[in-house]
């Protein structure tokens, strides 16, 4: 059966051999496909449009008679067909998408707390690298990086010179940048 022409394998297919069809779609189902491809440019719609078409070839296997003994073209119409639907379903979509106003839309909130729970392990891994550093360093770290006060007022309040705060925010900030790289 193997040897069989298309149209020989066509009218046993439309008499309910399905051997016969199954050997049509090893025959043709990489051509249908190359030409679904060509069409969509989308593996995965190639793989819906050539399913599609065979399953059209299968429900009208009685309705059609075949042209110079060859199923290829008419299951490239088909696939063509199918490609074109596909195509102009998914444009109306998208213009039905892009009328949507946009002050309308909620944003995932998932992006969101997938964000806050990396913050907050950052947050922490900061404050963890602050909390190891030796005392003069991580003073001036935690009142001028994290607090937001002047080098001169930390010195101040630390009683030390201004020079001896900048001094010791440098080394810090050598610190927890290798350390911090470290752990990432």
């Amino acid at each position: 059966m193997a040897a069989d022409s298309d149209a020989v394998l066509w009218r046993k297919a439309a008499d309910g051999d399905r051997s016969a069809f199954g050997l049509l779609f090893e025959r043709h189902v990489q051509a249908v496909w190359n030409h679904a491809y060509r069409l969509t440019g989308s593996w995965a719609q190639a793989e819906d449009v050539t399913s599609a078409a065979f399953m059209t070839g299968w429900s009208r296997r009685r309705e059609v008679t075949l042209v110079r003994d060859s199923a290829l073209p008419w299951l490239y119409a088909v696939a063509g067909n199918l490609a074109r639907t596909e195509y102009r379903r998914s444009t109306r979509f998208l213009r039905a998408v892009r009328k949507v106003p946009v002050e309308h839309t909620a944003a995932d909130h998932a992006d969101a707390v997938v964000q806050r729970v990396d913050d907050d392990r950052r947050t922490r891994e900061v404050a963890e690298a602050v909390r190891s550093l030796p005392k003069a360093e991580r003073e001036a770290v935690e009142l001028c990086l994290l607090g937001e006060v002047s080098t001169a007022d930390a010195a101040a309040l630390l009683g030390v010179a201004e020079v001896s705060v900048r001094s010791r925010l440098s080394r810090a900030r050598a610190r927890l940048r290798t350390v911090l790289e470290e752990r990432a």
